[in-house]
């Protein structure tokens, strides 16, 4: 899950950010969804002030004892620019897909731009408290390369913008089994609200919590030829497991609320949980939500409450390394450090059953943190498993009946 991360050891703040600028700017994201329009990404920026070192191992876990809740420092402090950037900058339109289930109706909501032509149509699914422009910033960067590429990025129940319209249940499902339908539902009907007649060729891409989703999509064989492949982005089953024990203790020493927008951004750029202020800048608006109720000093509180989800942490996780090396697709694997590796993996590793690459200088955000190196890593492995490269040789009985020798 998204927050697992943090929850692996204890965490080490920065006093302030570095001294660069980011001058990135955009104004007010429409919520019209009629137009079809594509915006000018913006300049991609590099800051590694932020990057001195990953965060400790899940190998070694501290978990916090009486830890007081993390100060929020005023904005004033923070001297670069962190200005929230709206979603029109990376994404061509919203989209929003009803799906009726057998108990419940959902509204689900995402960003997407089309591939063109033949191009891949990158899916992907957040880490648990998260939401779909998590993906933002990496998108923008497969785009350098594959200039023609799609990107349907959803919001998960009780996530983003994503809605329960009607349900006779009285607390949200989010188990594994329902967050996988649920993605399945949305590409399909993704496929008919844009007029598809077949479905681009997919690759799946899952961080955290969203790994363990595209993994039992992508094994359940649901997408047939279309799916190129999966990729997971740092999770695996043990360490996500052991994490659990600690993720309470986290959850409590979270703020439970920010004054405002650019206070929620700083506070995410201090305590490391995300190192990229571009990324930031884009990702973190989504996870709040105004609360007139609440004192100024927390107006901006959690979208999603992590806390809830508990019941759902174990079987999110369990059966995850079996599952990712038995899919028949392509896989890869991107991690922020090789003690994540559990045996199973490992095993699969040397047997070549999957693709492995480890992103050291990163924290529990890889596609967010090193969006470039994340999304080179990720074309090179669309390209290897882009099956409209493959060139057979004619059958012979063809040959025979054009009046070929063989």
């Amino acid at each position: 899950m998204v927050e697992l991360r943090k929850a692996f050891a204890k965490p080490k703040f920065s006093p302030f950010l570095g001294p660069q600028d980011f001058y990135e700017s955009g104004a007010a994201g429409s919520t019209e969804t009629a137009t079809t329009h594509f915006h000018q990404l913006p300049p991609h920026s590099d800051d590694d002030s932020l990057s001195e070192s990953s965060i400790s191992s899940a190998c070694t876990i501290k978990p916090p004892h009486d830890q007081p809740p993390q100060e929020i420092r005023p904005v004033s402090r923070i001297k670069q620019s962190i200005t929230p950037i709206p979603w029109t900058n990376y994404f061509e339109r919203e989209i929003y897909i009803q799906s009726e289930f057998e108990t419940e109706t959902i509204l689900h909501h995402g960003y997407l731009t089309c591939p063109v032509e033949a191009a891949p149509l990158f899916v992907t699914h957040h880490g648990a408290g998260s939401s779909g422009l998590s993906f933002a910033t990496l998108f923008m960067e497969i785009r350098k390369q594959l200039p023609m590429a799609g990107i349907l990025s959803i919001d998960a129940r009780d996530h983003g913008l994503t809605r329960l319209m009607s349900t006779t249940s009285k607390t949200v499902d989010l188990s594994l089994a329902t967050l996988s339908l649920d993605l399945f539902s949305v590409i399909e009907n993704t496929k008919i609200q844009m007029g598809w007649k077949t479905l681009p060729p997919v690759v799946l891409l899952g961080h955290s919590l969203g790994g363990a989703v595209v993994t039992e999509l992508g094994s359940s064989g649901k997408l047939k030829e279309q799916l190129l492949g999966y990729v997971v982005l740092d999770v695996v089953e043990g360490s996500a497991l052991d994490a659990l024990n600690v993720m309470k203790t986290y959850l409590s020493t979270r703020p439970t609320g920010f004054p405002s927008l650019e206070a929620g951004i700083a506070w995410h750029l201090r305590s490391q949980t995300i190192r990229n202020p571009l990324s930031a800048r884009i990702s973190v608006p989504a996870l709040l939500v105004h609360n007139e109720d609440a004192p100024s000093s927390q107006a901006w509180t959690w979208r999603t409450d992590l806390s809830a989800t508990e019941p759902f942490w174990k079987g999110w996780f369990v059966g995850l390394s079996k599952s990712f090396l038995a899919g028949r697709a392509g896989k890869l694997l991107l991690l922020a450090g090789t003690d994540r590796l559990d045996k199973e993996l490992l095993i699969g590793q040397m047997q070549g059953k999957y693709t492995l690459h480890i992103f050291p200088e990163t924290g529990h955000f890889i596609h967010e943190d090193a969006p470039d190196q994340a999304a080179m890593k990720i074309v090179e492995f669309y390209r290897r498993n882009d099956r409209s490269l493959l060139v057979l040789p004619p059958k012979v009985s063809d040959l025979l009946l054009a009046g070929k020798k063989v």
